[in-house]
Parts: C-alpha cells; structure tokens; sequence
C-alpha cells in the first residue's frame, strides 16, 4: 500500500471507531483515548487526520448523511412520477435506513444536540433539506419557488419528520415500520395539498386562471 491509501486506511479506522462510541454510548463516551483504542491505532495516528474531536464527529456526521442522501436519490429515481409513490418510497428509505442501524439515527438526530460543533453541521444540514424538498415541490406543481409557503411545508415536514424519527426509534410511538410509513406518508402528502392550496388562494385571479377554476369546477360537479 502507498503511504496515501495507508494513511486513508487509518482515517477510515478512526471514523468507524467514532461511529460506533457515538451511536452506541454516546458523545460522552467520546474522546481521543477511547477513539483510537477502539480503532487499534498508535495516539498519533489521531492527529494525521484529525485536528480535535470536533472535526471527527463532524466528518463521521457528514459519512451518515451522505449515505441517507443516496438512499433518498435512489428512492426518488427509482420511483415514477406520481407524487404519493414518490413521498412514500422516501419515507419508506428512510425509516428502513435508521431503523436497520440504530446508532445512524442517534448519530443524525441525538447526539448532535450535545456538542456544539456538530449541532451546527446539524442545521445546515436540515436547512439544505428543507430547500432541496422545496424546490423539487416548486418543480413538479404550477407554485413558483418564491412562495413561501412552501419553504414552511417542508420546514415543518423535515422538523416534524425527525421528532416522529427520534420517539418511533425510542419506542415513544408503538407502531411497527410498516405503519409509520403509512401514516407519515398520507400526512406528508395531507401537508403538500394545504400548502399547495395556500399557494393557489394567493395567486392572482387572471382571466386565464379564472377559466381553468371554472373547468375543474365544472368538473368537478358533473
């Protein structure tokens, strides 16, 4: 091995190590000793890669939601066009992904909460979901992004679907997986048609629009 793949080696040593004592016992139970013990390494192989614990946690917290982010692509390319399809294999992606490893969940919804470091990567990172549902919502709908009703749907979508994550994965809410993605799917698609309808009330009544109220109504009472 080269001196860069064995340095990488190491590095990915380290991150798993971290990985486990975080979603396993916690970020009290991390620090620099019981990392590289875990990871069977000489102390000084901690700083080749690392600066300090904060940088690892963080980098093991970006592992996670770079893997929760190729589940998510993965459902949505693999799924048709059709909005309820589409909302369900995500939910359901992601309830199997914390649920066949628990410490991924604690990883990406507890322990961030403790250490300020990573409580600030958290946020970004929810801040970056919260836009990317956005625009893909603006997207597949006749709403224009500029509304903002729908960075408040999916701020409420992300916020609410991580406090669902957090008391299901700690057995608060007594559902098996399949009804948890049941429910939080039909309530997911219940919140994108009221903002949805928000969005419709607010835009102005144009001739054109008037016409195409008037055939759905009409429509609808046939």
């Amino acid at each position: 091995m080269s001196v860069d793949d064995r340095r990488a080696e190491r590095r990915a040593l380290l991150l798993d190590a971290a990985y486990h004592l975080l979603g396993s016992d916690g970020y009290a139970s991390l620090t620099v000793r019981s990392v590289f013990e875990r990871a069977e390494l000489n102390p000084r192989y901690f700083y080749e890669s690392f600066d300090d614990l904060d940088e690892l946690v963080v980098a093991v917290y970006e592992h996670v939601v770079d893997e929760l982010a190729a589940v998510v692509m993965h459902a949505l390319e693999g799924t048709s066009d059709d909005a309820a399809a589409q909302v369900r294999a995500v939910v359901e992606g992601i309830v199997e992904f914390v649920d066949e490893d628990r410490r991924r969940g604690r990883v990406l919804y507890v322990e961030a909460l403790g250490n300020e470091a990573l409580n600030k990567r958290r946020i970004e990172a929810g801040q970056a979901v919260v836009a990317f549902i956005e625009r893909y919502a603006a997207e597949r709908s006749d709403r224009t992004s500029g509304d903002h009703v729908g960075r408040v749907g999916a701020a409420i979508l992300v916020g609410g679907f991580t406090e669902l994550l957090i008391d299901w994965l700690a057995g608060s809410i007594p559902a098996t997986r399949t009804q948890l993605v049941d429910d939080a799917t039909e309530l997911f698609l219940a919140l994108g048609d009221a903002a949805a309808g928000i969005a419709s009330r607010r835009r102005p009544a144009t001739p054109a629009r008037l016409s195409t109220l008037k055939r759905k109504a009409a429509r609808g009472s046939s």
